[in-house]
């Protein structure tokens, strides 16, 4: 009898000894895993719950049925009712307490997690085959650790990224706006010439615009961390790629749409230089 495997999945849980609980996690691989002698890179998303709602089944499997994109694996982290504050920025929580969590995250996904996946599953030793995406504020927690920890990272991937995270409420007369924490992390860190960023928004992600400049807010944080990235040295085309869905919404089915895309972008054969 002939038949086909789409994909090799599973699910499981880690303790977190950072974060005192343990983490759901989903694995999923192509098909010639099991008999593989290689090892394979990796995507690893925050808000690994989501999988379903954005339809990645079906994404991956189209994914590891394209010859152009490298085999990996997937690894989805899922949250608990802590989201708001083990996502953030690892350095600050923000100005209401939010992300106070975020340095324990940091170090469950280092310490912890990253060594757990190198253990057990056949997954590369180089940071560089390492890829990272969230959407929203798991984007910016996604961001963070990458841009903190260049050694074990390629690139990253933002979904509507929540780069608005302040360390005080907004002023209108603070034209700078220089108080959203992402803006001096990316400052103050070493420039790290092989990182590679994806920023996706939508035009109808929100409608807010504190400044009053025609430009939602979500839009304008993105490119303002651009804006931050090529002032670091990152060029843009070329390390940075963004990426603006007119219509497109803050919400998972927007984001799996475009998931295909980032895949292509993440680990396609002839663009992983």
């Amino acid at each position: 009898m002939r038949f086909q495997i789409d994909f090799i999945g599973s699910k499981g849980m880690v303790f977190s000894k950072n974060l005192g609980r343990w983490v759901r996690f989903r694995f999923v691989a192509p098909p010639e895993y099991p008999n593989a002698e290689r090892l394979f890179p990796v995507l690893l998303m925050n808000d690994g719950q989501d999988f379903t709602p954005m339809n990645l089944e079906t994404t991956l499997s189209n994914a590891y049925a394209t010859r152009g994109i490298e085999p990996f694996v997937y690894v989805g982290l899922e949250c608990n009712e802590d989201r708001i504050h083990e996502y953030g920025t690892a350095s600050v929580a923000d100005f209401k307490g939010r992300g106070g969590k975020a340095k324990d995250y940091s170090k469950f996904v280092m310490e912890e997690f990253i060594p757990f996946l190198r253990e057990e599953f056949k997954v590369s030793k180089k940071g560089e085959d390492w890829v990272y995406c969230g959407m929203s504020l798991g984007g910016l927690s996604a961001f963070d650790i990458v841009y903190n920890n260049p050694e074990s990272f390629g690139r990253v991937g933002v979904f509507s990224g929540s780069f608005w995270w302040r360390k005080k409420a907004y002023e209108k007369k603070d034209l700078a706006d220089r108080s959203r924490i992402i803006l001096d992390v990316i400052k103050k860190k070493t420039y790290s010439p092989h990182l590679k960023f994806w920023f996706q928004c939508g035009t109808e992600d929100e409608f807010a615009d504190r400044n009053n400049n025609g430009v939602i807010d979500s839009i304008d944080d993105t490119l303002d961390v651009i804006k931050e990235l090529e002032a670091k040295g990152y060029s843009s085309p070329g390390a940075i790629k963004y990426v603006e869905i007119k219509g497109g919404k803050h919400n998972l089915p927007t984001w799996g749409l475009v998931f295909p895309e980032f895949i292509e972008w993440a680990f396609k054969k002839s663009g992983r230089s």
